[in-house]
C-alpha cells in the first residue's frame, strides 16, 4: 500500500479548498485508498499559517489531522544532498515512517527531486527511495 506523507503545504491547502487535489488526497487516504501520515512540524506550520490567512478553515483541519498519523521529526534521518535545511525535517520525517511518497507544493526547495523514477536508479537513490510529486502529479499517476 502506497505511504504518503503530507507537507505543510498540502495540509494548509486542503484545508482552506475542501473542493482540491489535497483534500481528495487525503479524504481518499482516511477512507483505507492509501496511508497518509504528516509531521508534527507540518501540522505546526499549516496551522500557524491558517490562523493568519484562513482562521475558519481550522476546524477542517483538525478533522482531518486527528484522522492522519502524525509522526514525529527525526533529525538522524538521510535527506538529499542540498536539501534546503528548513525543509530537511519534513523529508527526515517522510524517511523516518518509511513513506513511498512525499507530496508537496513547494516547488522551490522540492522541485529538483520531483518524480524520481524507481527504474532510475541513480534518481532514486538520490531520493532515498522516496517519489517526490505534487498533488496533482500523484494523482495523475494513479
Amino acid at each position: 500500500m502506497k505511504r504518503l506523507f503530507l507537507d505543510a503545504n498540502v495540509l494548509f491547502t486542503a484545508a482552506h479548498n475542501p473542493d482540491g487535489k489535497a483534500y481528495l488526497i487525503i479524504s481518499l487516504g482516511i477512507k483505507g485508498a492509501w496511508e497518509v501520515y504528516t509531521s508534527g512540524f507540518a501540522v505546526e506550520e499549516a496551522r500557524r499559517n491558517l490562523a493568519v490567512k484562513y482562521p475558519s478553515s481550522q476546524k477542517i483541519f483538525n478533522e482531518f489531522i486527528s484522522a492522519m498519523t502524525v509522526v514525529p521529526e527525526s533529525p538522524d534521518e538521510l535527506y538529499p544532498t542540498g536539501l534546503n535545511e528548513k525543509d530537511r525535517p519534513i523529508f527526515h520525517a517522510a524517511h523516518a515512517c518509511g513513506a513511498s511518497h512525499l507530496i508537496t507544493g513547494d516547488l522551490v526547495h522540492f522541485g529538483s527531486y520531483m518524480n524520481a523514477q524507481t527504474s532510475d536508479k541513480e534518481s532514486y537513490e538520490y531520493t532515498y527511495g522516496i517519489i517526490v510529486q505534487t498533488p496533482s502529479m500523484f494523482l495523475s499517476s494513479l
